[in-house]
């Protein structure tokens, strides 16, 4: 891949720390994908990441709480995540911190933008928890968003169950096709959902690189950023 990277982010769903059990953190798991992570950072990368929640609560998992409280209750889940990620990079000699978009002082800092560039200048991971910290936007928009501000190379798209994006769902269909490249138009075109369409239209907007690449197997992530023809890759123009 023609790319070069100094900056990323690394977007993980919430599930991906679960070890396929699909709730809850698995301390394997984590061991496996923080490895992967510091691996990256031993290369001189700059490393940003953002997780998702849905191990824990997703906004939309019950009809009977009001969205934005549902949502609200997804943030909290992604500063738990963010903390555990965050003691296991440390575990392993890796200066880590958090920062949310919802104050918690007491557990993080608040997200800072000029803050988080001084922490990756030196030479900190950043963590960003609780989403944008407003209700009604994905884990997903965080990603784009904060990759934007955080003027990163790539946004790196870790995902369960799958190794790339495919024109359908590959666990159901034989026939499914996989794309090497692809553009944002396309994705909204073709209506493949890889991003909900916030995202992807601010990372269309952005002309921000996204490489979709398998977690299952962490060690996906340290190929991918060497280079190596891992997933798929979409640009925005």
């Amino acid at each position: 891949m023609d790319l070069d990277f100094k900056r990323v982010v690394i977007k993980l769903s919430g599930e991906a720390l679960s070890g396929g059990i699909g709730h809850g953190l698995d301390d394997e798991t984590i061991e496996k994908i923080c490895k992967s992570v510091k691996d990256v950072y031993d290369l001189g990368i700059q490393i940003c990441i953002v997780v998702g929640g849905g191990n824990f609560w997703r906004g939309r998992s019950s009809e009977k709480i009001e969205r934005s409280t549902s949502d609200h209750m997804g943030m909290l889940a992604t500063i738990i995540n963010s903390l555990r990620l965050q003691a296991t990079l440390e575990n392993m000699g890796v200066p880590t911190r958090v920062q949310t978009a919802i104050s918690v002082h007491e557990v993080a800092e608040p997200f800072i933008k000029r803050k988080a560039e001084r922490h990756l200048e030196k030479g900190r991971i950043v963590i960003f928890g609780a989403g944008t910290g407003m209700p009604y936007f994905s884990t997903d928009t965080t990603a784009a968003l904060r990759a934007a501000e955080m003027q990163a190379d790539v946004i790196l798209l870790g995902k369960t169950g799958t190794d790339g994006i495919y024109d359908k769902d590959p666990n159901k269909f034989k026939d499914a096709k996989k794309f090497e490249e692809l553009t944002y138009i396309e994705i909204l075109n073709r209506g493949l959902g890889i991003m909900d369409a916030t995202a992807t239209s601010l990372c269309m907007d952005n002309n921000i690189p996204l490489i979709v690449f398998g977690i299952d197997n962490p060690e996906n992530l340290v190929s991918v950023v060497k280079g190596e023809r891992v997933g798929t890759i979409v640009r925005g123009k």
